[in-house]
């Protein structure tokens, strides 16, 4: 397998996202269950690695790999709900990531979805990238609870049921609680190219979990499998909170504040999400926001 195929086959994985897996249902169904689950996680919310009321948790189950992050976000509902519903947000949201090349929110009602290419962390022309469409849904719109889901059911290398789902409930004291989903299932040829790239260009890549601690009492994180799914699941929860706290400014400025602090936000943890330096990821990204079609935001 070609060794560019490789290296983006972490992200193209990682895009395979399921509210907790094809074969079971989704943890919360209302305002009221999401809320119950901050009740639970209200301990590891005050006090984690993060620096910031989140929970990071992952899963390797047969051929299914999960990542899904709880989180306390500072927005009303009103106003994360109402912005995390247009479709066209959530290419701004994916277009924050390394390997999204270009995205295009198209479709109207049950038909809406986006159109994605999937690439190197480097400059790629689009057509030398990886297509991959994604269904989009609102599952549930209420007052204070927000359901939705993007989702393939084939992805590259054998890779199948890919979903991102995303649940928004509005908490009594203000803010929301959020909970990001991703998962996929994979293929034998799926694993062994993502085992062949961890063995060679993700070879020091690590995941967020603790598995263990070495004789000197330093952590152990979780590699291999697990831990890819665990670094791309907070980057895309870091590129949500770039879209959401971009929102107060004029549309003009958003995406340049959006780069920026999903930027800052990564390297406030290199070991796991280090990859270019800031002026290069920051030149990339507005070439590549630079060449979206004009007026991508309207609906085809």
């Amino acid at each position: 397998m070609p060794l560019r195929l490789a290296a983006c086959l972490p992200v193209l994985l990682a895009l395979a996202l399921a509210v907790t897996g094809l074969s079971q249902p989704a943890r919360a169904q209302d305002a009221a269950a999401l809320r119950a689950r901050q009740s639970e996680l209200r301990a590891a919310l005050a006090n984690n690695a993060f620096g910031r009321p989140m929970v990071l948790e992952s899963v390797q189950q047969g051929d299914r790999l999960s990542g899904e992050i709880h989180a306390v976000i500072a927005q009303p509902f009103a106003v994360a709900a109402a912005a995390l519903q247009s479709h066209q947000a959530w290419c701004d949201i994916l277009m924050l990531h390394l390997n999204v090349k270009h995205c295009l929110a198209l479709g109207t009602g049950a038909d809406r979805r986006l159109e994605i290419a999937i690439g190197r962390k480097h400059d790629q022309p689009v057509a030398d990238a990886f297509a991959l469409g994604l269904s989009y849904r609102i599952l549930v719109s209420q007052p204070d609870y927000l359901a939705l889901r993007l989702d393939a059911a084939e992805g590259p290398l054998g890779t199948r049921d890919f979903r991102i789902a995303l649940e928004l409930a509005a908490l009594p004291a203000g803010g929301s609680f959020l909970r990001l989903n991703y998962s996929y299932r994979y293929g034998l040829t799926a694993r062994l190219a993502l085992q062949g790239y961890l063995a060679t260009l993700g070879r020091d890549k690590v995941g967020f979990s603790i598995v263990g601690r070495a004789a000197d009492g330093s952590p152990i994180h979780v590699e291999g499998l697990r831990g890819a799914v665990e670094r791309n699941t907070v980057r895309y929860y870091l590129a949500v909170m770039a879209y959401l706290d971009a929102l107060d400014l004029p549309a003009a400025q958003r995406p340049e504040r959006r780069l920026q602090a999903w930027f800052d936000a990564t390297e406030r943890h290199p070991r796991q999400l280090h990859e270019l330096d800031r002026d290069d990821y920051l030149a990339m990204k507005r070439r590549e926001l630079a060449r979206l079609p004009a007026g991508s935001a309207a609906v085809n």
